[in-house]
């Protein structure tokens, strides 16, 4: 049986969005170990507290972008140019007015937060201050960035973003060269530069869109206050669940700088990184499956799109944990090579963050789902409830004299809760069977975990130590894990199609070769 054309799409821009997944991961790792050099261990912590004050404010432009990518996905789904062209002129004015109001509360509001309750050392206040400044209006930047980002998704004009999102990879990386030269104050000299990346990203953005699609030329003001009323609606819930989703991660790490020293705040800014850089390889895959999943549902097609959630929701996991696996059993060696000499703390905070990502990767493609209806009050408040209550069990641990690694311990079980509930509801939005989930999704996962992770930890206790058998051991269970999930986790038509791309693939570098 071949491909659909939905199929065939998703696996190209997948492809596309892979090549774009390797180069950033490598320079992200690479710049975080020159950063964490640069500023050292203490500014480095500072650096990821004072973003955090800006980021607990950064679900605004992430809420807006799912919300244009939703509308935009759904219109094209319909097939209605003019519905196009009303969604860009509603949502470039609800950006607008997002980056007036988001300047205000951030110098006010944010300032105040930063003045009274930070624990910033006295010789460090100036600098970080500084930087505070630079990253509101880096901010901005990313505000007016979102919107033209998702309308190339929704357009799934993936090799634009791919090129994008490459080329503010390497801006980055000039970006800690430059840092590494000059002479300047360190940390309010990366916040400068960042700042300069992000304006040269949102405008590329802009200017593609501008070029690319008619429903951005500016040409007229198509205004339509139903579809305004229509998108707040949909994006106030959505506006709660993303701000819960910064409270759980951003605010906890405040936790940690009131109750611990910049030391633990690095530890556990180096494991989130790592857990991020993994989970691009299962968000580059729900970047491409996001359009056909609301575009399927919005020319009522409930089996393609039961299909793409359950085939999406297996191969998100499956995807993550090629990488998971081997990091997991060899972290140890792996902070060794990257960062010589890591925080205290980081090798214990890697491992429960993988954990806790691995748990979540699962339920991207169910989140997607769970927003085609545009019915998200019940949903949001469920899920936004489970994950505000991570920062006061955090803090009551913490007071009861928890170790730092307590707040992982009660994101993973936050996480576990959140993807039954998920489940549950996703189940009444749409109609999609939970008992088909677990055999056709969970049933997989539990075989390929249990198949690949016995077999590497038995190769890896055979193995002598050493870096060169530490390496050798990531090479063997990457491989282990790439196998398991073929055998065990692909049913008979996801291999053979799994074969005829690979295949087509090879022959189509064979033949450029030529």
């Amino acid at each position: 049986m071949s491909y659909t054309e939905s199929q065939k799409r998703i696996a190209r821009n997948t492809l596309m969005l892979y090549f774009r997944m390797l180069l950033t991961t490598g320079v992200s790792l690479y710049t975080v170990r020159v950063v964490l050099g640069v500023l050292g261990v203490e500014d480095y912590g500072i650096y990821n507290v004072v973003g955090g004050i800006v980021a607990l404010s950064s679900f605004l432009p992430g809420t807006m972008a799912s919300a244009t990518q939703r509308f935009f996905s759904f219109a094209l789904g319909e097939n209605d140019q003019q519905k196009l062209k009303k969604t860009f002129t509603v949502n470039w004015v609800i950006y607008g007015v997002i980056a007036i109001v988001a300047v205000l509360i951030l110098e006010t509001i944010g300032l105040w937060f930063f003045d009274e309750y930070l624990r910033i050392p006295s010789e460090r206040v100036g600098a970080a201050r500084g930087l505070y400044h630079l990253s509101v209006l880096t901010f901005i930047a990313g505000i007016f960035s979102s919107p033209f980002m998702a309308i190339i998704i929704a357009h799934e004009d993936m090799k634009h973003y791919a090129y994008i999102s490459i080329g503010e990879s390497l801006l980055k990386l000039f970006a800690v060269l430059i840092l590494t030269v000059l002479p300047w104050e360190k940390l309010e000299l990366y916040g400068f530069l960042l700042f300069v990346v992000a304006f040269l990203t949102a405008t590329t953005y802009v200017a593609i869109c501008v070029w690319k699609y008619e429903e951005c030329q500016f040409k007229s003001f198509d205004w339509d206050g139903d579809l305004l009323k229509e998108i707040l609606g949909f994006t106030g819930w959505t506006l709660f669940g993303q701000m819960t989703t910064v409270i759980r991660g951003h605010a906890v790490t405040i936790l940690l700088n009131q109750t611990f020293n910049p030391a633990v705040v690095a530890a556990r800014a180096v494991a989130v990184n790592i857990t991020s850089r993994t989970n691009i390889f299962s968000q580059s895959f729900n970047v491409g499956l996001y359009p056909p999943i609301i575009k399927s549902y919005a020319g009522g097609n409930k089996h393609e799109m039961f299909s793409l959630v359950f085939s999406g929701s297996k191969i998100t996991f499956f995807l993550m944990w090629m990488i998971a696996l081997p990091l997991l059993i060899e972290m140890e060696a792996v902070l060794a090579i990257w960062l010589n000499a890591p925080p205290e703390g980081t090798l214990l905070f890697a491992r429960l963050a993988l954990l806790d990502a691995l748990i979540f990767s699962v339920s991207m493609p169910l989140t997607t789902a769970a927003r085609a209806p545009g019915k998200m009050r019940f949903y949001e408040l469920s899920l936004g409830t489970i994950q505000i209550l991570v920062f006061p069990v955090s803090w009551f641990v913490l007071k009861l004299g928890g170790e730092p690694y307590s707040v992982f311990l009660v994101a993973i079980g936050a996480s576990l809760v959140m993807l039954v509930v998920r489940l549950l509801i996703v189940r009444g939005l749409i109609g999609i069977s939970a008992l088909d989930f677990l055999r056709e999704v969970m049933l997989p996962v539990f075989y390929v975990i249990l198949g690949s992770s016995t077999v590497s930890l038995v190769v890896r206790i055979m193995l002598p130590d050493g870096m060169l058998f530490s390496v050798l051991s990531v090479f063997i269970s990457g491989l282990i894990a790439c196998v398991s999930i073929y055998y065990l986790g692909l049913d008979s038509l996801s291999r053979e199609n799994a074969r005829n791309l690979i295949v087509t693939r090879i022959f189509k570098l064979r033949r450029g070769a030529k």
